[in-house]
């Protein structure tokens, strides 16, 4: 570990505690219909769009007609996707005229980009169409993305209202997240990774003469525009196979720091939206130190372990001065490949500079608890949030439990519902991650598509699931995961992660939407302080460790005293 390395680590969180209030006020005006900077431009395309949808933008909906509206639009969203996916050698810009995409990768992909996972199972550049990469993915990230901060918004909602029946519209919250947040954003982050170098260009593949004579046919397309709405949307989708460390997708240093604080700028934001909501910020404040500090412990250990070298490598006569360098960007080092590693696995985005397949057992360990977690540190756009609050009722409710009173969150009576539906959304996560890690392990259909046997195959399956149902994408690359078995079961294992959590978070949004606020007493647990920080993380790391160290121990635990050995699998 070097002193640039740690400086890049402060700086980075030096920007996102920055950006973090201006963008949480942003994020507010959104979610309480308030006037903003881009009103007078875009306000007349928002009651357009309205009009033309026959939306009622004052009308707030019950929480059963809001995840109802949802579920439409993404059900929509599958279907156009997989048919774009489908049809695509019938489509315009093709010009690398590539071919028909098999019905379960295609329902893979249209799940994958749906549920805002973008796990993929495929070669962008070789796979996918101009038509279908623009139309089925770009444009998906954009609704996933969008329907995500929705959720959250409604969430918020539901604790900082007062007896209220509605938790908001989602069409509503839909169009203005999209249209004042989300593209306008998007549209100045194109043009700043074009002028550093990423392509956007409708134009085929160029052929070039290698420094050997060789040719070489070199591919690119619309980059920019997909690349832009991948980080900040905590989408991770890459264009090119290699994702963020092929170089068309991340040509500088400045474009891969602009990524990492991309994947953390609405995440970070929508922490300090809450607070504003609710009339308190310090509540938004301790919800972001907690997240803060388990992302400081993430990207510590997986420095530290990736700082040492490979004792099977050195053993060979490799240099290992540098640290294990293996699957990583020399551009980017040791520290810049283990900043973007946490932050995307923290985030659920799931691009990657650097492959995770090819980290020291610990190292690989961390992206895997991160994602195991509940995608809660920091999070995807939306689900970070209302994840992290199924958390703080858990938290609240075993505070109760200590006390002998019924729990409160923000002067809510935390009641017997509300910790049912908490509880369902927090334990589908484990029970597809495991059980379907369970299953691969031991049919042929699951064995057949690892790279390695050992410790290490059980891993790739078992980060497959994880990334799958976590919402992630991102992957221990050895595996071979586009067959229909492996297409399925993720792609199963995506929609529950998604849907399986959203309903409940609705269900209890509206739940406590119609509850009176109780005044705080002097029984009253803080949710604005440092115990409740430290609880929150407690019960977080207890859950997750309760639940997952076990298969954790069958995977890169043992893995690692197996390198320490000098052996491996």
């Amino acid at each position: 570990m070097t002193l640039n390395g740690w400086i890049q680590i402060a700086l980075f969180c030096a920007i996102v505690i920055a950006i973090t209030r201006p963008v949480g006020g942003f994020l507010a005006s959104l979610a309480t219909g308030s006037r903003n900077v881009l009103s007078p431009v875009l306000g007349p395309v928002e009651r357009a769009i309205y009009a033309a949808a026959g939306v009622k933008p004052t009308e707030s909906q019950h929480w059963t007609r809001y995840a109802t509206a949802m579920l439409v639009f993404k059900i929509f969203c599958f279907l156009f996707a997989y048919i774009i996916l489908r049809v695509q050698t019938h489509l315009p810009f093709n010009p690398a005229g590539q071919g028909e995409i098999t019905p379960d990768l295609a329902y893979n992909t249209a799940v994958s980009f749906l549920t805002n996972t973008n796990w993929q199972s495929y070669g962008g550049e070789s796979t996918m169409s101009y038509a279908s990469q623009m139309l089925a993915l770009t444009v998906q990230n954009f609704t996933s993305a969008a329907a995500g901060i929705a959720i959250a918004m409604a969430f918020v909602r539901g604790f900082a209202g007062r007896q209220m029946q509605g938790i908001g519209n989602f069409w509503v919250d839909l169009t203005r997240i999209t249209l004042y947040a989300l593209i306008p954003i998007c549209i100045v982050y194109t043009l700043v990774l074009v002028w550093q170098g990423v392509p956007q260009t409708l134009a085929g593949s160029i052929d070039a003469t290698t420094l050997e004579g060789a040719k070489q046919s070199i591919a690119i397309g619309p980059v920019a525009t997909q690349e832009a709405i991948k980080m900040l949307g905590t989408n991770g989708g890459g264009f090119f196979n290699a994702n963020s460390a092929h170089p068309f997708e991340n040509p500088t240093g400045l474009v891969d720091y602009l990524q990492i604080i991309s994947i953390f700028a609405l995440g970070a934001g929508l922490t300090n939206m809450f607070g504003r909501m609710v009339g308190n910020e310090r509540q938004g404040w301790a919800i972001f130190a907690a997240m803060g500090l388990l992302f400081l412990a993430g990207v510590a250990v997986l420095y530290g372990q990736e700082a040492h070298a490979n004792k099977l490598l050195t053993a060979l006569g490799m240099d290992g001065s540098m640290g294990n360098m293996e699957g990583k960007e020399v551009r980017f080092g040791i520290a810049g490949s283990a900043l973007f590693s946490t932050v995307t696995t923290d985030a659920s985005c799931g691009a990657v500079n650097s492959m995770i397949e090819s980290f020291l057992p610990l190292g690989g360990l961390i992206p895997m608890l991160n994602i195991m977690l509940g995608e809660i540190i920091f999070g995807g756009v939306g689900s970070g949030l209302y994840g992290f609050l199924l958390f703080a009722i858990v938290s609240v409710f075993v505070a109760g439990l200590m006390v002998g009173r019924t729990p409160e969150y923000l002067g809510k009576k935390i009641e017997a519902r509300e910790v049912k539906m908490t509880m369902l959304a927090i334990l589908c996560l484990p029970l597809v991650m495991l059980g379907f890690t369970a299953v691969a392990v031991v049919v042929d259909a699951g064995t057949s598509a690892l790279s390695a046997s050992g410790p290490h195959g059980f891993s790739e399956a078992l980060y497959a699931y994880v990334s799958a149902a976590g919402n992630n994408g991102s992957a221990f690359a050895g595996i071979s995961a586009n067959t229909p078995f492996w297409n399925t079961t993720l792609g199963i294992g995506m929609m529950i992660g998604r849907f399986f959590v959203i309903i409940p978070a609705l269900c209890i949004a509206g739940s406590v939407a119609a509850k009176k606020t109780v005044p705080p007493s002097s029984g009253t647990f803080p949710t604005d302080g440092a115990m409740f920080v430290g609880l929150s993380i407690g019960v977080i790391l207890i859950v997750g460790g309760l639940t997952f160290f076990p298969a954790l121990a069958l995977g890169p635990i043992v893995e690692h005293f197996a390198l320490a050995a000098g052996t491996t699998y």
